[in-house]
């Protein structure tokens, strides 16, 4: 494939991520989270400390730090020292996050599945069996 058709299809791949983020982002604000601060809970679970979730998000830690103080200050997120090694700080998600987290994820299904109604059920398993391919590390 050539490049400038990687680039393309790359591009459009964006877009698409862009607009089902901008149609939920009503329903973020509802919740209590800006859309950066989903991207941060919704990883807290796979990276317990700030350093990997920052390497995981590939963000500046400083901007990790900002959106951690957030989700803490709202209660969504817990930051204890970690007693194996007092010098880091253990993430979790609370109860409460993992709620609103489950609610922001249904405003993104609820979202794309709109976007997805636009295109055929045959076309839908073409497209989750393509990025299944193109994700899958096997």
């Amino acid at each position: 494939m050539k490049s400038t058709d990687s680039a393309q299809l790359w591009k459009l791949n964006h877009r698409l991520l862009t607009r089902v983020m901008n149609a939920a982002s009503p329903q973020f604000d509802d919740l209590g989270i800006e859309t950066k601060e989903f991207f941060v809970l919704d990883e807290v679970d796979n990276c317990k400390y700030p350093a990997e979730l920052a390497a995981q998000l590939m963000l500046p830690k400083a901007i990790v730090t900002v959106y951690l103080r957030s989700l803490v200050a709202k209660g969504l997120v817990t930051r204890e020292i970690d007693e194996t090694d007092l010098r880091r700080h253990r993430l979790s998600t609370t109860t409460e996050g993992r709620v609103v987290l489950e609610r922001a994820l249904a405003a993104l299904a609820a979202e794309f599945g709109a976007m997805m109604d636009k295109v055929g059920e045959r076309d839908r398993a073409d497209f989750r069996r393509i990025l299944l391919s193109i994700v899958t590390d096997e």
